[in-house]
């Protein structure tokens, strides 16, 4: 078919110019709706629909295309804070919560890091509050913020963590690098999972806390003892806080991913995105895909979704298979 304006376009076999009634569609495609419509006016007329049951038909059309893009959004309404989400996988899991229905208030350290994500994201789906998540305090006023300003939390998304500044073996390990890291790492965990599980039982909320694992996590490691520590640590948070919070309907889950090439990764490896990702993907179980911070969102997404409405307690491990070797 050829398109001649947004209401008409000639058949490609009949060469008829088909017209069709507009419709509401700002909410959802237009192009989506610009198919769906002309093709739907086409058998229509063929059929030799009286003009009136025509409109009819289409403003139906309308109607259902637009109850299906609104249905197509998995956290629709839904308030969701990210913890760390100013880069790497947080910003990934901003960007598709946002997409998805959800207002996002980013939690980070780097202002002018989030402020830009923010705004590139839009102001009226996505915020940004100051967070440093081992101060107690801070965490507590980011909770309360969001219920002042949103009226509840419906998401919480721990995903703020650092990774060893060095080789960190046992016979070598720098406790004071090991607090610092597990202030971050568990004790921020530990705060944001608290103080939002406290908001969303007293707001009645049945919602979601998803923690940033690791395979790590689940397994032993040569080096970053510290890291694989906290790892461990925050699997622990999420199986014994799922068993608490279970009896107010809050889920709690975690998803381990693998090495993703995140500012973090690449940064502790002194590497490039692409050669960090080079570097894992010849390591890798699963060939032909390289693991991206998307993959590791998309778990994400589906925690914070109903369609996990019955996974509590659960380490969703996104690794290509790497730990079944």
């Amino acid at each position: 078919m050829n398109w001649l304006n947004p209401l008409s376009f000639v058949h490609t076999n009949t060469k008829q110019i088909i017209h069709f009634h507009p419709l509401p569609y700002r909410l959802v495609s237009s192009a989506v709706l610009h198919f769906k419509a002309h093709q739907h006016s086409y058998y229509l007329k063929l059929l030799k629909v009286p003009r009136a049951k025509q409109e009819g038909e289409l403003n139906s059309l309308g109607v259902q295309i637009m109850s299906e893009a609104i249905s197509s959004k998995r956290l629709l309404g839904k308030v969701a804070i990210i913890t760390g989400a100013a880069s790497g996988i947080g910003e990934e899991s901003a960007r598709l919560f946002a997409h998805h229905g959800a207002h996002v208030v980013i939690a980070d350290i780097q202002d002018e890091l989030a402020k830009s994500v923010v705004e590139s994201i839009g102001f009226d789906r996505c915020s940004y509050i100051h967070c440093d998540v081992t101060d107690e305090d801070e965490v507590k006023s980011l909770i309360d913020q969001t219920v002042g300003t949103h009226g509840r939390v419906d998401i919480m998304f721990c995903n703020a963590g650092i990774i060893s500044r060095s080789d960190q073996t046992v016979l070598e390990l720098d406790l004071n690098d090991m607090d610092r890291l597990f202030a971050v790492n568990v004790r921020g965990v530990a705060a944001c999972t608290k103080h939002a599980g406290r908001a969303m039982v007293d707001g009645g909320v049945k919602g979601s806390i998803i923690c940033t694992a690791s395979v790590a996590g689940s397994t032993g490691n040569e080096r970053r003892i510290d890291y694989t520590m906290s790892k461990h640590a925050v699997r622990g948070l999420v199986r014994s806080a799922a068993v608490q919070l279970g009896k107010y309907g809050i889920r709690v889950n975690s998803v381990s991913p693998w090495a993703v090439a995140t500012p973090l990764l690449t940064g502790a490896l002194g590497l490039k995105e692409e050669e960090t990702e080079k570097v894992y993907a010849d390591w890798a179980k699963l060939k032909g895909i390289v693991l991206k911070k998307k993959h590791v969102a998309d778990a994400a997404l589906y925690l914070a979704s109903q369609e996990s409405a019955f996974v509590s307690g659960h380490d969703l491990v996104v690794d290509g298979a790497f730990l079944c070797s």
